[in-house]
């Protein structure tokens, strides 16, 4: 049943696919140039190859390509899946719009014939020239075809092209500023997080939460060493690294992870493992990672100055027996101090309040990464982005600061965040 359901839903996906890439040949290609011309030809083979490009880059890595051949098509199909969003999303504004510019030039042509009506001219013949003098004999020759005749297809295919154009701009210049977002770097956030049983000496506290840095054949090693040299900056006191760092193996994306030896905090950097890491060889990436000085946090805790700090590995990992285990990493702990969790993805806010949390960070949502996925992420996850609070339990979203898939992100800019840490008492 599991596998018949999953072969409904490829077919399902690959018909909306194809109906989608028709929809737009049709609106940016076959509605807007001549056929049988260089442009028809060029649009058609284009709609062809795009959807190829994006199905080669979605499955190179999964099937072993080698890293070069990942990153040739991960480019131009990663930004076509983009592309498609809102180019999509464009055309369709321009949908309501297509029957109002058509009325709009209606109106003009007809007020034009009104004004610009063709002259009549009455032809005399011989044989009407003996004839009575009445209206019968009156022969009314048009000069011209009415202007409205002449206009009718050139107003189609104006429509078409100034729809089309818009669309195109739109879509395209849309996805060319996300990302750039995304190329420029995360931004640093700051929030304040007071925490009830925060003694006074851990006043001000400051951790640097980083997330979904999603190294792979797109983001590489200048991509860490912004991220790096971002954190830096903030002279945090200690920096988390709250799981998918990779999409890739040690072997290709080693040399691109190299940049986070260079964190600097004076309480260390910590890790816990995203979904994604154990699609890529969690095993290595957390050994990898731990030769390049960052402390590992596999379903465990340590002292820290006037708290606890755990972390828990992603539920992704139960499918090798290496799932989150929560009275491993808290069981046995003093509830009498304060609890600072890190786990990669919200929806296990649940566990940490049952085990007395004080906060949880958190990654894993992107923030939505693409307009409008916010609101497909808020049906998956308890919180998208920011804090909330969950019983005596807060919680922390980041937005993450790289992409997964399409390095563009549209409403949900990536971040880097400096918790600080409040007593009450101070």
């Amino acid at each position: 049943m599991a596998v018949a359901g999953l072969a409904v839903a490829a077919v399902v996906v690959l018909a909306l696919l194809v109906g989608v890439h028709h929809y737009l040949w049709r609106r940016f290609v076959g509605d807007t140039t001549a056929e049988g011309g260089a442009l028809r030809r060029t649009g058609t083979v284009a709609a062809w190859l795009l959807p190829l490009l994006t199905i080669g880059a979605l499955v190179s890595g999964r099937t072993g390509a080698p890293f070069w051949l990942q990153r040739v098509l991960a480019w131009p199909g990663y930004l076509w899946l983009a592309a498609l969003l809102y180019l999509t999303l464009a055309l369709l504004v321009g949908e309501a719009v297509r029957p109002i510019l058509r009325r709009v030039l209606a109106g003009r042509a007809n007020e034009s014939s009104r004004v610009n009506r063709p002259s009549v001219t009455k032809v005399f013949t011989p044989e009407a020239a003996d004839a009575p003098a009445t209206p019968a004999a009156d022969i009314l020759v048009a000069d011209a075809p009415t202007a409205d005749t002449r206009a009718v297809p050139t107003r189609r295919l104006f429509v078409a092209r100034a729809v089309g154009g818009a669309a195109a701009v739109a879509g395209l210049g849309t996805v060319g500023y996300g990302t750039y977002g995304v190329l420029r770097g995360p931004r640093v956030k700051r929030i304040t997080v007071p925490l009830a049983k925060l003694p006074r000496s851990a006043h001000g506290f400051r951790i640097a939460v980083v997330s979904d840095i999603h190294l792979g054949p797109i983001l590489g090693r200048a991509h860490t060493q912004r991220i790096v040299d971002t954190i830096n900056r903030t002279q945090p006191d200690l920096v988390a690294v709250v799981g998918d760092l990779v999409d890739g193996t040690v072997a290709d994306l080693g040399p691109a992870a190299e940049p986070l030896a260079q964190l600097s905090a004076r309480q260390g950097s910590f890790f816990v493992t995203g979904n994604h890491e154990y699609y890529s060889g969690a095993a290595q990436w957390v050994d990898h990672v731990r030769e390049l000085g960052l402390h590992p946090l596999e379903n465990a805790r340590t002292e820290i100055d006037g708290f606890d700090l755990a972390g828990v590995n992603d539920i992704a990992g139960e499918s090798e027996g290496q799932g989150p285990d929560f009275d491993r990493a808290l069981g046995d702990r003093d509830r009498t101090r304060a609890a600072v969790l890190l786990a990669h993805q919200p929806v296990v806010i649940h566990d940490a309040v049952a085990h007395g949390v004080d906060l949880q960070l958190s990654g894993h949502t992107h923030g939505g990464q693409l307009w409008p996925g916010n609101l497909i992420a808020g049906l998956a996850n308890p919180t998208v982005a920011g804090l909330d609070r969950y019983g005596d339990t807060q919680l922390y979203v980041s937005r993450g600061a790289g992409a997964w898939g399409p390095p563009v992100r549209v409403g949900a800019p990536s971040d880097i965040t400096v918790v600080e840490l409040a007593s009450l008492q101070a």
